[in-house]
């Protein structure tokens, strides 16, 4: 089954420090042993690259960042292919520990969702 993982966080704790990026290389290989990665990234921040397009009462709004309103933003994402769905949110503890242990100003969630079909 494959599962996204949907990394959210608040733009507003700067840059992730250099440890974090290597650290997340470490964790990944980890994962890897029990799921296949399909894709993963962060994103830029939402001042950089992102735009929102919403219809409400059939009226379509196209709204560009940054999105200082929101509080927490989706800042990565991993597409995996796993065994059971608790792999899936395995994964998702031990980058959400990776974040913990290498950024002390972080604040976020992962959500996890099985992905269709």
């Amino acid at each position: 089954m494959r599962a996204l993982m949907l990394l959210k966080m608040s733009e507003q704790v700067g840059q992730p420090p250099e440890s974090l990026f290597q650290a997340m290389d470490e964790t990944i290989k980890e994962i890897e042993k029990t799921a296949t990665i399909i894709d993963t990234n962060g994103l830029l921040p939402t001042a950089d690259a992102a735009t929102k397009i919403r219809v409400t009462g059939g009226k379509t709004t196209v709204l560009d960042g940054p999105f200082a309103e929101s509080r927490e933003l989706v800042g990565g994402y991993a597409l995996v292919e796993v065994d059971s769905y608790e792999q899936a949110v395995e994964a998702a503890r031990k980058i959400i520990q990776v974040h913990t242990d290498h950024w002390p100003t972080w604040e976020g969630e992962a959500e996890v969702r099985q992905v269709m079909g």
